[in-house]
């Protein structure tokens, strides 16, 4: 156990350092667990990979670069901005409109969509960008929690050893309200905390420009994805990875649309590098030392240690995840940290006779690792996004800069967060 959790731990210590290169030394410590006989070659395939995360994964990024090549999204937000009249209202609607574009498409996407309508903004109004900007990355960061699709973390939760959750169980599980409407009511929280942070933006604006969309199937495509998933919530026996056949499906689906119907000989080659290979090589890695771990008891050694500090109370072992998963997930990728602690998370609370699956620690690990993130620059993506479009545009942003506005969104996003997993699934 303490080879393998040492091996484990510098592995984690090596994602931290060469960021760029985590796919190849998840695999290659995958490689080395293998080799030593922590993971079985029979067992990978079998048991520890989670092949509806992949399909989902890799089906949603198909369509979904489609879909923002298209200019869907930014003909959406022209839209939403010709109906305001002042720049505060401007700002808000922006920043709840990239939320909700971040519910269905990666994060760093809607960052890259959004930001420049907030540079047009921001040049109109004669108002530095760097604030708008920030709250753009922000708000989709806090709705990556909404949907199954909405980020890699929450993916995680298709799989049967984490939830076994479907695309509806994100809007009602159990009989209640699920994380759609939890983080729904911490962003109209957030909203109104940005609201008070801007003061008084009250400058008149006129919205003209209006983005032309030449070829509407992807969008088509994304809401046939989005039905299909909502449907197959409600009919029983399905196999466990339904979710992905549907994703990975219409993909190819929508790619021998370009390639036969349109025409687009360059369709198949555009569909494989929409596909981020090196989050799904972290994962492939991850999952087979996940197993490794659980194999050798780190696991549960660490779920029983879990239980100690906690004292076996739910609620205390529930606070000291949420407000841990903020902490560390402010500094390092939240993928490995997610992964890692989900079956620790299903032991804990199985233990603890919380149900099957125990909603209340894995909700809390996925909404502390969320919005963690928006704590500093560095803490997600779409910061790094956000801040490198505004460097690029010849705007610094400083760590005070970030955080005078990540910090109160999050602190009304989190205590929303926090209280209502906490009343609704202990």
């Amino acid at each position: 156990m303490v080879i393998a959790l040492s091996l484990f731990l510098a592995t984690y210590i090596a994602l931290l350092i060469f960021s760029n290169f985590k796919a190849y030394i998840a695999i290659a410590m995958a490689g080395v667990f293998l080799l030593i006989g922590f993971t079985e070659l029979s067992n990978v395939f079998s048991s520890a990979m989670n092949w509806n995360v992949f399909m989902i994964i890799a089906g949603t990024m198909v369509v979904v670069s489609e879909f923002i090549e298209s200019g869907m999204p930014a003909l959406l937000a022209d839209w939403m901005m010709s109906k305001v009249s002042s720049t505060k209202w401007a700002i808000i609607l922006l920043a709840a409109f990239a939320g909700i574009v971040s519910a269905f498409v990666d994060n760093v996407a809607t960052v890259l969509i959004v930001a420049p309508i907030a540079l047009d903004i921001a040049k109109k109004t004669k108002m530095s960008p760097v604030p708008l900007v920030i709250a753009v990355s922000v708000f989709a960061n806090i709705q990556g929690f909404a949907t199954l699709v909405g980020d890699t973390t929450s993916v995680m939760l298709a799989g049967p050893q984490f939830g076994d959750m479907n695309f509806f169980d994100f809007f009602f599980v159990n009989g209640t309200i699920g994380p759609f409407f939890i983080v729904q009511i911490g962003t109209i929280a957030s909203l109104m905390m940005f609201w008070f942070i801007l003061g008084k933006q009250q400058t008149s604006i006129e919205f003209k420009h209006q983005t032309k969309v030449e070829d509407y199937s992807p969008t088509f495509f994304l809401a046939g994805i989005l039905i299909l998933l909502i449907i197959a919530s409600f009919v029983p026996n399905l196999p466990n990875e339904i979710n992905g056949y549907i994703t990975l499906g219409m993909a190819l689906i929508f790619v021998m649309y370009r390639v036969l119907i349109k025409k687009q000989s360059k369709a198949i080659l555009k569909a494989y590098q929409a596909i981020d290979f090196e989050t799904l090589g972290l994962l492939f890695g991850l999952f087979i030392l996940i197993m490794g771990l659980d194999n050798q008891g780190v696991i549960a050694a660490l779920g029983d240690w879990l239980e100690s500090i906690g004292n076996g109370d739910p609620i205390m072992i529930y606070t000291i995840i949420v407000f841990a998963s903020v902490l560390f997930s402010a500094f390092i990728d939240n993928i490995p940290y997610v992964a890692t602690l989900l079956p620790v998370m299903m032991r804990v609370g199985l233990s603890l006779n919380l149900g099957i699956p125990p909603y209340l620690l894995l909700f809390g690990l996925l909404a502390g690792a969320t919005l963690g993130g928006n704590l500093t620059p560095i803490g997600a993506s779409a910061n790094i996004a956000g801040i490198g479009f505004l460097k690029k545009v010849g705007f610094k942003v400083t760590f005070v800069d970030f955080f005078k506005i990540g910090f109160p969104i999050t602190l009304a996003a989190l205590t929303t967060g926090y209280i209502l997993i906490l009343v609704l699934f202990s």
